[in-house]
């Protein structure tokens, strides 16, 4: 038996957001096109609301505050994978894209999103073959980054220890980082 609340089914949504203008608006937004709606502020806030709640839909933000939005992803995904999760970021990049959608999310859109951009994301099941592949080469900057990037993914956005691979000064990569948010 489950003792988990089963709201309207097809319609619950988890917004794991931590800036609480964004949230509110999402919230308000999608409650007027009919969803029941919960909103986390935290990391362990969104995995509380996730045992207590099967949600059909989630939008998680990257950046939880000093928290990571892969691990909700990653802890979402395993309590319902049937959950539709798409992962909200300012600060996009390949390397947290792919982690993304291998740890569960069934898409990755950069801010500034709306409603309308998120719900088209909740129904596109399925890769687009016909996406254009554009032929554009990425700068020195963008592919340094992008490195920087997923070396802090694999060490959890340990600065120490993604210093420490890169063969960085602590305080380097702190600058870098400051420059290009993560």
């Amino acid at each position: 038996m489950n003792d988990r609340d089963t709201s309207e089914p097809g319609r619950t949504l988890l917004i794991a957001e931590d800036d609480e203008a964004f949230a509110r608006t999402l919230r308000r937004s999608f409650e007027r096109r009919g969803y029941v709606v919960s909103s986390a502020a935290s990391a362990q806030q969104a995995e509380a609301k996730a045992k207590a709640t099967d949600f059909d839909y989630a939008v998680v933000d990257l950046k939880l505050g000093a928290d990571s939005g892969l691990a909700v992803v990653q802890s979402l995904h395993a309590m319902r994978p049937d959950t539709h999760i798409v992962v909200l970021t300012g600060y996009a990049s390949i390397a947290t894209a792919v982690e993304a959608i291998k740890l569960g999310a069934a898409h990755y859109l950069a801010k500034p999103s709306n409603t309308d951009d998120i719900e088209a994301a909740f129904a596109s099941t399925q890769g687009d073959p016909d996406v254009p592949v554009d032929g554009r080469k990425s700068s020195i900057k963008t592919l340094e980054w992008e490195y920087i990037h997923s070396t802090l993914v694999e060490c959890d956005f340990n600065i120490s220890e993604a210093a420490r691979r890169l063969g960085l000064h602590r305080r380097t990569l702190a600058r870098k980082l400051e420059k290009r948010r993560i």
